[in-house]
């Protein structure tokens, strides 16, 4: 059993910054492909970010590419987003994942939504403009 715990939201300016937290407790994510995606009402949710411990792991969609980071801190077991240059167009719910294996497979990289077991209750980003 894994649980996600989410924080780190909030409402600020465009141009403004946030670092979204996800931390993660029951099991051992080392090993584990994590990802951040968001979603707004009525819409799909999409990726934001993905990293993992296998090579390729690390994803960016092109959307926030040079604006958001991925880390994460294996030994407390939490995973980052540093959101940077916000826009309106980045308010959305943000909801951590993990697909409790790598992000990868038979060459395959894994980033849709129905291929991640486990999921955070999300935190809420609000930019203005």
């Amino acid at each position: 059993q894994v649980q996600l715990v989410e924080s780190g939201g909030g409402s600020v300016q465009a141009g403004g910054s946030l670092r979204l937290s996800c931390e993660v407790s029951g099991d051992t994510a080392n090993n584990y492909c994590m990802a951040w995606f968001r979603q707004g009402p009525g819409k799909e949710r999409d990726p934001v970010a993905r990293i993992g411990p296998d090579y390729g792991s690390m994803y960016l969609p092109t959307s926030v590419k040079g604006r958001f980071a991925i880390s994460q801190n294996n030994v407390k077991n939490i995973m980052y987003l540093q959101m940077n240059s916000l826009s309106p167009t980045d308010t959305d719910m943000y909801y951590c994942a993990t697909r409790r294996s790598s992000c990868c497979s038979g060459g395959l990289c894994y980033i849709s939504p129905a291929k991640f077991t486990d999921w955070g209750q999300g935190t809420q980003v609000t930019v203005s403009s």
